[in-house]
């Protein structure tokens, strides 16, 4: 059976993703590039904003127009928060809930392939390189206890739930045999790892760091008031990459309570400020709800005045999307879209001017850079694209030049493209 897989939204959807190619590659089956190829689509749907929750609606509606033939199963946090409304989308023969996707696979076989149910002996191929990837998403938990105001994942996930150290280790010994250079360890609340069994995030990169042998170990996003006792300390092995997402979501206090975020904006700076002092070269971003009920014009400027102070690596900038069933829904001074797009507009203009700053900053250094994609560029020549170990975008090309595809290679970073924020580099003999 040939299997098409897609996921919108977050890095958890990513990883869960690549759990449900290598289960079915296990049971023989094919994982396929396009949809039109595909005898089983699967769709891991996001509902993060209503703006994801339109693309999730668009793409089931989709899939069936571009391979009407295909089985379809639907799972993710849109369709577990509406169940009867996604089974009743034309051409979806299943909807798997967030509770039960850690069995998609054996759900799927179930309900439509129930000829196919008995697994088939196969040793499973490198997925992640048929799904075109070569850094692997490892899902290490799932579900948050906290409930910011503005968030529907919360809902969606359910309880905090830790996988075990062994299973994961062993994740990622299977991923690192199979040629991935890099692994990203990611969750809904990533830092209440091992709460539920006694251990701590802590805990989980020292057996990673200790166990495994893969090159590269990086961090999704993490809660700012998560971070354990000597947390920082641990970047001193140079496996471990010098980046933190840490979501602030607004720079002005006042904001933030009615957000219900545990960390203000003094105890972040000083976050920051202790993990630039601890880690060197460390890249800091960031999360930022723009237009937040109640957000006033003071309000804005006090986060904006904060943010120029703190400076960003990059910053992803979300319009607040009211999310029937958060308790800011019901909040009162809804901001409106003109004053939203407004401000989002602002704080683009100043992240790029920041991630500007510190992209010239980094030239003349030389950095290991993983390649992870060849395309053509002018004049058809040969084109690779690849990550600093402090995730800066770099670019380098050239006629006659060898695959880099999966490398990771010391390169000289000579300038910035124009008009984007990839670094120009040059590979070092």
């Amino acid at each position: 059976m040939r299997v098409k897989l897609k996921a919108l939204g977050c890095r958890l959807n990513e990883a869960e993703l690549e759990n449900w190619a290598r289960g079915f590659q296990s049971v023989g089956h094919r994982i396929v590039g396009s949809s039109d190829e595909a005898d089983l689509i699967v769709l891991n749907t996001c509902a993060v904003t209503q703006e994801a929750v339109r693309k999730s609606r668009r793409l089931i509606r989709n899939l069936y127009r571009v391979n009407p033939s295909a089985k379809v199963v639907v799972s993710g946090c849109y369709a577990s928060l509406n169940p009867d409304e996604t089974a009743d989308f034309l051409g979806v023969d299943l909807v798997v809930s967030n509770a039960d996707k850690d069995q998609l696979v054996k759900l799927t076989q179930r309900a439509l392939f129930s000829d196919l149910e008995q697994p088939i002996a196969s040793e499973p191929g490198v997925s992640l390189f048929e799904l075109g990837r070569q850094r692997a998403f490892v899902k290490v938990q799932d579900g948050c206890r906290y409930r910011c105001s503005f968030c529907i994942v919360t809902i969606a996930r359910g309880n905090e739930r830790s996988r075990c150290l062994e299973s994961i280790v062993d994740e990622i010994n299977m991923l690192h045999h199979q040629g991935i250079q890099e692994v990203i360890l990611t969750g809904v609340h990533l830092g209440g790892y091992g709460d539920d069994l006694g251990i701590n995030l802590s805990a989980l990169i020292e057996a990673v760091l200790n166990r495994t042998k893969i090159p590269r170990i990086r961090l999704g996003s993490l809660e700012p008031w998560d971070l354990p006792i000597g947390f920082f300390q641990l970047f001193q092995n140079i496996r471990l990459m010098p980046h933190l997402h840490l979501p602030l979501q607004s720079g002005s206090d006042s904001v933030l309570r009615r957000m219900n975020r545990r960390c203000k904006t003094e105890e972040f700076s000083e976050i920051v400020s202790e993990a630039r002092r601890q880690i060197s070269g460390i890249n800091v971003t960031t999360d930022i709800i723009v237009g937040f009920p109640g957000e006033t014009e003071q309000d804005w400027t006090q986060s904006v005045n904060y943010i120029r102070r703190i400076g960003f690596g990059h910053i992803h900038i979300f319009s607040y999307s009211r999310r029937e069933g958060t308790k800011a829904a019901d909040l009162p001074d809804q901001v409106t879209v003109t004053v939203k797009k407004a401000r989002s507009r602002e704080l683009h203009a100043i992240a790029r001017e920041m991630k500007q700053v510190m992209l010239r900053e980094k030239i003349g250094s030389n950095v290991p850079v993983l390649f992870e994609s060849e395309v053509k560029g002018d004049g058809d020549l040969p084109q690779f694209f690849g990550y600093t170990p402090d995730y800066l975008r770099v670019t380098v090309g050239g006629r006659d030049m060898p695959s880099l595809e999966n490398q990771i290679v010391k390169t000289s970073l000579e300038g910035v493209t124009d008009g984007t924020d990839y670094l120009v580099g040059s590979v070092l003999a």
